[in-house]
């Protein structure tokens, strides 16, 4: 007797989804640790990073589910590999909300990362989320409220190069039919 396969769409579409969501934290993760810039600033240093954009890009395409589990997975997991391990539990509250908040907005009325206004104004927006979360982290680790403030022009301009790189190629990529 032979066996016959159904088709099942519900399947596929979780099938779909997971390898979705891995890819999303191969990108995130590979984007942090191939293509970054360790500054040489304050007690901490500091990396500037395309880790950023790609967060932004996976959240702006994908919406807020995969931007939060791309940004604390993929950041988190740099950040365990690459000598940052004391700061990757900020990093996976920090860089989750991040982009789970650019996903929320971003897909927030039916728009589906559409809108290049509201993916730009999503991704501004997250951005004193994110530098808020990582000083109080480093607050906590430092035992300072003042040593923190020198992680501050690091992490604004990680953001803003993140935004100036995934806006544009957020919107190429909505133009492909993968996406239509």
């Amino acid at each position: 007797m032979q066996k016959t396969t159904s088709y099942s769409p519900a399947a596929n579409s979780r099938t779909l989804d997971l390898i979705l969501s891995a890819m999303a934290i191969a990108l995130v993760f590979v984007a942090t640790l191939l293509l970054n810039i360790r500054l040489p600033i304050a007690a901490n240093g500091g990396l500037v990073h395309l880790g950023t954009a790609m967060l932004f890009i996976i959240a702006i395409l994908f919406g807020s589910k995969k931007g939060l589990i791309a940004g604390a997975i993929g950041m988190g997991l740099f950040d365990l590999v690459s000598g940052w391990t004391l700061w990757a539990p900020i990093t996976i509250v920090a860089r989750g909300l991040q982009g789970y908040l650019v996903g929320k907005i971003a897909w927030s009325g039916g728009r589906n990362g559409s809108s290049t206004a509201f993916n730009i104004f999503a991704a501004t927006l997250s951005i004193p989320l994110m530098v808020a979360i990582y000083y109080v982290g480093e607050a906590i680790i430092f035992s300072s409220w003042i040593i923190p403030a020198a992680s501050i022009p690091g992490n604004l301009v990680q953001n803003f190069v993140g935004l100036i790189i995934a806006i544009p190629v957020a919107v190429a990529l909505k133009k492909t039919p993968f996406f239509k």
